[in-house]
């Protein structure tokens, strides 16, 4: 498996063209805290949808 060096600027070379959403997404999705709110906001979601207000917590809500 090949080691991955975060002070190297060529580890980073694949995110040159990368969306900052898609960045600020992959962070969030990792974060622990937000997975255990995810997974209590669905069970307690009685059409499996997301909450604004989930959303406003989280600083997911786009304006289109």
């Amino acid at each position: 498996m090949p080691e991955f060096d975060w002070r190297s600027p060529d580890s980073f070379k694949s995110l040159e063209n990368a969306e900052i959403t898609h960045i600020a997404w992959e962070g969030l999705r990792m974060n622990v805290d937000y997975q255990r709110d995810y997974e209590a906001m669905i069970v307690n979601s009685p059409d499996g949808e997301v909450t604004e207000e989930f959303r406003r917590r989280w600083g997911i809500c786009f304006r289109p």
